[in-house]
């Protein structure tokens, strides 16, 4: 049911009802695969890119500069260029080894970590920002790169390990045109595939579902970032010291 007025006139929740009563839509099946795979995969991302970020930042060493143009050369190319070529590859893989391959989350997840370094010029250019003078003298009291990296840097580059994990999170939530090609079974879809369903076999019906599934969604984006909120401005203020 479509409204022709732009201020609704009543308030009723029969189509979040119907979004969680309906046996072919198993919205909260959709909602825990996609919260899981988001999680995961943000914090592989995140660990990979910061680890990643510190060598190139910290560490002078022969194809340096390539590696840091090849990373940016990557990311100009939009993903679906290697659908047909990562749909062969996880075809081949689920035949030996079945939970990595099609229709499966840990496939999917894996697949989506090959954007694993996707944020590195950005924490790079943070960790740029980080006097070196800091690494030099925990190395001299005895630290290793590990403890240097851990217990000296990480700290204070949580502001933009804060903004990364949100745009990732936020990437990976709304990611569709890989989603919709691996993930075809209604049990491990995610929100995106599942509500696109939804609303392709009956727009003018599922309208109002659709909807209220949308508003649901965008939920755990919210909390994230107010929880992550205090990070982002913690982090910016901590140096803040009088001199």
């Amino acid at each position: 049911m479509a409204s022709t007025s732009l201020i609704p006139r009543e308030v009723s929740f029969v189509h979040f009802e119907a979004l969680f009563t309906d046996p072919n839509r198993p919205y909260l099946r959709w909602f825990a695969n996609t919260l899981m795979i988001s999680t995961v995969v943000t914090l592989g991302q995140i660990l990979c890119s910061a680890l990643a970020a510190y060598a190139f930042s910290r560490f002078r060493f022969s194809g340096r500069r390539i590696g840091l143009l090849s990373l940016l050369l990557i990311q100009m190319f939009p993903q679906f260029l290697a659908v047909v070529a990562l749909y062969l590859m996880f075809t081949a893989i689920g035949e030996v080894i079945p939970q990595f391959g099609l229709n499966t989350l840990l496939g999917y997840g894996l697949l989506l970590m090959g954007g694993a370094l996707s944020q590195v010029w950005l924490i790079k250019g943070f960790f740029d920002s980080v006097p070196k003078e800091l690494d030099e003298a925990a190395i001299m009291d005895g630290a290793g790169h590990a403890t240097v990296f851990f217990r000296v840097i990480f700290p204070l580059i949580t502001p933009i390990l804060a903004v990364t994990g949100l745009l990732s999170f936020i990437g990976v939530l709304g990611e569709f045109v890989l989603a919709s090609i691996f993930l075809t079974d209604n049990d491990v879809k995610t929100l995106a595939v599942g509500l696109y369903a939804t609303i392709d076999a009956d727009r003018s019906g599922n309208l109002g579902v659709f909807a209220a599934g949308a508003l649901l969604t965008s939920l755990p984006v919210v909390l994230l970032f107010q929880f992550l909120q205090k990070f982002i401005t913690g982090g910016l203020t901590a140096g803040a010291v009088k001199g």
